[in-house]
């Protein structure tokens, strides 16, 4: 169940796709809160009450804090229990979408709303080690780390991949790549930063969203659709994970996996990679010039390079592959449902 734009078709496979309408949904769909999210989380709450007098649900998985308060709504109606998919601490992320003046007051707002979901679900979904220290003492069900799969996909044509370098006038292998939103709390300041002190080397924002001017040095390639990001990653030298604030799991992390690439990110925010082995991990204050001598040091290293690639494309079969989190997701609905049944 979701908004009524945007497309899904190609994430939902077999799953049958129940929409809101169109015209309650948001025209844009950014992330953080919004006015125009307020209808639609309103239908998407009576959508479900109505799907579940059709079929009754057993569990309900809630993905980021709208959805979770829109089963929670009706939860006195269906008495179905609902497990919160944990995507990001609002404790750290809310900020980012106000104004800087209301920083503290919107970091206790969010510290106060993940408190809040938290004790009032059936079951938490943390993808990551930081949400689950947040969380779980404030949980009143169970709490499992699942972080989110991917499947590794055949890799792009070497065609598609040196079209979609030319489209934006880049050598494949030579120019580092972020891959992904724009907003605020993906730190591109950073990015930008590094990008300055490197000149001699492309530092590009891959984005399907609306561009904003290039901010500096860093150049944002405005991409026709996934496949010419995927296209764009598999032919980046280094991909870039600039963010700082931790509780989430960037899913762009697993897209920089998938394609075998050179990573650089801050410790804390790559659960599941280690410095040297399989990524090149900044510490948590780590500053533009510091960015920047990493992208430098593993271009200027094409070996060193692969060898984290590679190392990082074994982590994501290890540890993402959708059965085994599948499995797990089931277990904790089961836990979940049991004790419902017993309450």
């Amino acid at each position: 169940m979701c908004y009524g734009r945007g497309d899904a078709r190609e994430a939902t496979g077999d799953l049958e796709l129940l929409r809101v309408p169109r015209l309650l949904s948001p025209w844009r769909l950014r992330a953080g809160p919004s006015p125009l999210k307020a209808p639609a989380d309103a239908a998407l709450a009576a959508a479900f009450a109505a799907a579940h007098r059709r079929r009754r649900f057993e569990v309900a998985l809630a993905h980021n804090a709208e959805a979770a308060l829109a089963a929670l709504a009706v939860r006195p109606l269906t008495r179905v229990p609902v497990i919160y998919v944990a995507h990001t601490l609002l404790g750290y992320e809310l900020a980012t979408y106000g104004p800087p003046a209301l920083g503290a007051t919107l970091d206790a707002a969010g510290r106060t709303l993940d408190r809040w979901i938290a004790s009032r679900v059936d079951g938490v979904v943390a993808l990551g080690r930081r949400a689950e220290r947040t969380l779980a003492p404030h949980a009143r069900g169970p709490l499992a780390v699942i972080p989110p799969g991917l499947d590794p996909a055949p890799d792009p044509e070497p065609a598609s991949v040196a079209g979609a370098c030319a489209r934006f006038g880049l050598e494949p292998g030579r120019f580092a790549l972020y891959a992904g939103n724009l907003d605020r709390y993906q730190a591109l300041e950073d990015l930008a930063g590094a990008a300055r002190r490197i000149p001699d080397i492309p530092v590009v924002a891959a984005t399907q969203a609306a561009a904003r001017r290039s901010a500096g040095a860093l150049r944002i390639a405005r991409v026709a659709d996934a496949r010419e990001a995927r296209a764009l990653t598999f032919g980046a030298g280094v991909a870039v994970l600039p963010r700082r604030l931790p509780g989430g799991f960037p899913v762009k992390l697993l897209n920089y996996m998938e394609a075998r690439r050179a990573i650089v990110a801050r410790a804390g925010i790559a659960e599941g990679l280690e410095h040297g082995r399989s990524a090149w991990l900044l510490r948590p204050e780590a500053t533009d010039a510091e960015l920047a001598d990493a992208i430098r040091a593993l271009l200027d290293d094409p070996g060193r390079a692969a060898r984290l690639g590679r190392a990082a494309r074994a982590q994501l079969e290890a540890q993402h592959a959708w059965p085994d989190l599948a499995r797990r997701t089931l277990e904790l609905a089961g836990e979940v449902r049991r004790r419902a049944r017993g309450r």
